[in-house]
C-alpha cells in the first residue's frame, strides 16, 4: 500500500500534505460529488485520516500499458 500520508495522523484542511491530492477547492468539489478520500465532517472542520488517503492514493495508482 501507498505511504503517502502518515497513517496514524489526522489531517484538516490547510494542511500543505493535501496539496498533493488537490487544491482546496478541488477537495470540496470531490466531498459535494461524493468522490476523493473518505473524511469526518465534524461542525464546519473536515477531517481526513492518513490511512484513508493512502487507501484512495493506492486506489488512483495507475499502470502504464506495455506498446
Amino acid at each position: 500500500m501507498t505511504s503517502l500520508f502518515d497513517n496514524t495522523r489526522n489531517y484538516t484542511l490547510g494542511d500543505a500534505e493535501l496539496d498533493l491530492i488537490g487544491t482546496r477547492e478541488k477537495l470540496a468539489q470531490w466531498r459535494c460529488k461524493g468522490v476523493g478520500p473518505a473524511f469526518y465532517k465534524l461542525g464546519k472542520k473536515v477531517i481526513y485520516r492518513g490511512i484513508d488517503l493512502n487507501v484512495w492514493a493506492d486506489a488512483q495508482r495507475k499502470q502504464p500499458s506495455p506498446e
